[in-house]
């Protein structure tokens, strides 16, 4: 089995992980932090908003069952990708919309599939969705990770929406 990452914000990291952990060729996914100045970053500092870091989700999965591109049309499903530092109640550059890629290869991938949502005219307004260089990843406290499942009923604003073709 072949296995890759990626690693996508787009709100709150457990609504994204809840679903992203569903979807056939995703091996595992963890929540974190990323795209920051601070070290270590931990839960209460990077709520303030100060911290440059955003929640993301960390996603392992298999590109012979899903391919990145694939993954991404995903992510531009399940979250609002048009507001900035935004999603549902939660506000924030902790909450900003991003890709982080792993490769020039998934550079290239994520701004073909961002061109190819905003041509689709899912989203009345334009994408804000940030597409940057990953440089490290921290994982979130264990009491964060697969929240909703250990919290059936938890807050979330995330859902897939229907994609235009």
């Amino acid at each position: 089995m072949k296995e890759e990452l990626a690693t996508l914000a787009g709100g709150c990291f457990w609504g994204i992980e809840a679903i992203l952990q569903k979807v056939h060729g995703v091996i595992c996914t963890q929540v974190g932090y990323t795209g920051g100045h601070v070290p270590d970053p931990t839960y209460p500092l990077v709520k303030k908003g100060d911290s440059g870091h955003a929640e993301a989700v960390q996603v392992t999965f298999d590109p012979d069952q899903i391919s990145y591109k694939e993954l991404l049309h995903m992510f531009f499903r399940l979250h609002d990708p048009t507001t900035l530092n935004r999603q549902g109640h939660d506000v924030g550059t902790q909450y900003r919309s991003a890709i982080f890629y792993h490769s020039e290869g998934q550079r290239d991938i994520a701004k073909q599939v961002k061109e190819e949502i905003d041509k689709l005219g899912t989203w009345s307004r334009p994408l804000v969705t940030e597409i940057v260089s990953f440089e490290q990843f921290f994982p979130a406290e264990e009491y964060h990770q697969k929240y909703l499942q250990k919290n059936p009923g938890g807050y979330t604003c995330h859902y897939l929406r229907e994609e235009k073709k």
